[in-house]
């Protein structure tokens, strides 16, 4: 479990129009850290000129700044321009390695045009006393870039990743050993490394429609090298590309060994990364590391230098493979709650809503019959594990025409998916209303807290709609106390979660806004869409939100968030997801690939969550608080 936080102050560095060098673009930083300062190279891109290429292309070159504290860049400067008939016609994405004490520019080289395979390289610059690049090579002879030399020696060896055949696919990340650093532009060298290059590659492209582009150089920790790279989906067709930056773990002595990785933890998100030269993208190409945390640094639309931070330990326990896999721990019991056979709830029990009260962790269920026909069952646990009591006939049963069976008899209708809270001595429950022929559409009702243990469920107010006839709105939650004299009721329209606040909890009116929370991010692991899993649970200082996320292969997953006091502000969210369908009845089941929850619970350190797996049974898992807060603070 890990965020990403990105710069407030983001883009940390913009194209100015009163240089011509870098007056079109500014974008793909190389910080390095020095005894004082940070230094930051970057590709400057001048205005389109007819006379050097093209009315359509600007000259790209080399520019550097520097920063105190790594955020705020000036002093800034052009440090380097074509000047070999190999890069005369451009020099692109420098990264830049302090290396046994001398300072190594690597950048791609372009040496004709139009720009094609036979004249994109790589090519190395060296500053012997880290400020002026006295020297300038050819390094590959082969089609490629994006060339990140390692800090230090792999069991005795100089290292580097680069990008093979970038221009030319298939385009893979490889490993280049050599003994001493001149290697790196020695012919000798890369013939027979190039003749068996596949043999030196990383396997991290997931389906060979994407795209894997070095990012930044590798830095080493405890347990392995720290690699972050450039992953496009679809870069060579089957759907619209997608750039994201991702990480790796790789063996301390084996850096082609890939011990973790993660799935896409940045996306083209925020105006500055979805609008400009080249819109929507995010391309990493640096990474400094600083007091725990890790400074990434990257391109946004080809326009802008951006920044954003990891800790450190967060990242490693997610890249871990010895560690664990998620943030929550399934309870040997699981799944804790299965179908009886017969009646109300014959085919399946999943979806809790959950209450603790009186000592005891009060369960409302989603139960389904032979005839797909959704009621309320009622269970009760004092450890918040262990069953110790369950009813045999429903809780809460449909009663209104909005959620009676109207459609095929054998159709889905009826109540699902219950949330509930505790407010003024009454429990109010909201959940989803099906006919099985209109919109699934949000409804509540309320008993009081005395009948609910007393189990006087007869007891319960005659339901209310309380979204729009015309719209398809589920996961309804509300917020569990008022802020500024209004309740806040969470919904879900379409893909993104929304609320609206409400004055009093009569529901005698229907919600008309959709303020949007949060929606999905397209590359991710929750990019088809999200809604909250249980109503938010009050923490100092705001509330934490667990919510589920669904992929485009239909996988549902759990992340998390920090809201602030009043709700509707997302302070900071989980880049990972923090639990996932594993075991076989969460994989398998009326509907595969699904965990779901409608609620969970706090004791002391623990955080509880009840889900169903599969839309069959009903699980629940545990976690640490402290370490969740710890992670999203």
């Amino acid at each position: 479990m890990f965020i990403v936080r990105r710069n407030p102050e983001n883009p940390i560095l913009s194209p100015r129009r009163e240089q011509p060098w870098e007056a079109f673009a500014t974008f793909n930083p190389s910080v390095v850290r020095k005894q004082d300062f940070f230094e930051m190279y970057y590709r400057a891109v001048s205005n389109p000129n007819v006379l050097v290429l093209s009315p359509y292309a600007g000259q790209s070159t080399i520019g550097r700044a520097r920063s105190e504290d790594g955020m705020h860049f000036d002093l800034r400067e052009q440090v380097f321009e074509p000047k070999e008939a190999w890069d005369a016609y451009g020099c692109e994405d420098p990264r830049v390695t302090i290396f046994e004490g001398v300072t190594y520019l690597t950048y791609t080289a372009l040496g004709g045009y139009p720009f094609s395979a036979e004249n994109i390289k790589v090519g190395i610059a060296v500053a012997k006393d880290g400020e002026h690049f006295t020297e300038r090579h050819l390094a590959t002879p082969f089609n490629a870039k994006a060339f990140a030399i390692f800090p230090e020696r792999v069991n005795g060896k100089v290292a580097a990743f680069l990008t093979v055949h970038t221009d030319q696919p298939p385009a893979e990340i490889a490993l280049a050993l050599a003994d001493n650093i001149e290697d790196f532009w020695s012919p000798g060298f890369w013939m027979p490394w190039h003749a068996a290059w596949q043999d030196h590659a990383l396997t991290l492209r997931r389906s060979n429609r994407d795209h894997v582009e070095v990012g930044a150089p590798p830095f080493l920790t405890e347990k392995g090298w720290v690699f972050f790279y450039s992953y496009i989906e679809n870069y060579f067709g089957g759907g619209p590309r997608v750039f994201s930056a991702e990480a790796a773990l790789l063996d301390k002595n084996d850096p082609r060994k890939i011990l973790g990785r993660t799935y896409p933890l940045l996306v083209p998100e925020e105006i500055y990364e979805q609008y400009g030269i080249v819109p929507n993208i995010v391309f990493p190409t640096s990474a400094v590391l600083q007091d725990d945390a890790i400074h990434l640094y990257y391109g946004a639309a080809d326009t802008t230098c951006a920044e954003a931070s990891i800790k450190l330990v967060d990242l490693l326990r997610a890249l871990d493979p010895g560690g664990p896999a998620r943030t929550f721990t399934r309870a040997r019991e699981n799944p804790i709650l299965t179908p009886r056979g017969i009646g109300f709830e014959s085919r399946a029990v999943f979806n809790a809503g959950a209450i603790d009260l009186a000592g005891s962790v009060h369960l409302l269920y989603r139960a389904m019959d032979a005839n797909n026909t959704s009621t309320f069952g009622y269970a009760r646990s004092g450890d918040g594990i262990h069953v110790d009591e369950r009813l045999d006939a429903p809780a809460y049963v449909p009663r209104a025409d909005f959620e009676s069976k109207r459609g095929k008899t054998d159709g889905n209708s009826g109540c699902e998916d219950p949330r509930l809270v505790a407010i003024d001595g009454r429990i109010y429950m909201t959940y989803t209303a099906y006919d099985g022929v209109h919109n699934p559409r949000g409804a509540a009702s309320s008993i009081s807290v005395d009948d609910f243990l007393a189990k006087h469920f007869d007891r319960w107010e005659q339901p209310a709609l309380i979204t729009p006839d015309e719209v398809d709105d589920k996961d309804i939650g509300l917020l569990p106390e008022k802020v500024d004299d209004a309740y806040v009721l969470y919904h879900r329209i379409d893909n993104h979660i929304c609320a609206d606040h409400i004055l009093d909890l009569s529901f005698k009116k229907r919600i008309l806004r959709c303020i949007e929370i949060m929606a999905p991010r397209e590359g991710m692991w929750d990019e088809a869409k999200v809604g909250i899993a249980g109503p938010p649970l009050k923490i100092e200082g705001g509330w934490l939100l667990i919510y589920h996320g669904v992929s485009h292969r239909a996988h549902y997953r759990f992340g998390a968030v920090l809201l602030d006091p009043s709700g509707m502000v997302v302070r900071s969210r989980t880049a990972d997801s923090i639990f996932e369908a594993v075991e076989a009845y969460e994989k398998e089941g009326e509907i595969a690939n699904v965990v779901f929850s409608c609620g969970s619970i706090i004791r002391g350190d623990t955080l509880f969550l009840y889900y169903g797996g599969g839309d069959k049974v009903l699980g629940v898992a545990t976690a640490s608080l402290s370490h969740m807060l710890h992670t999203l603070s």
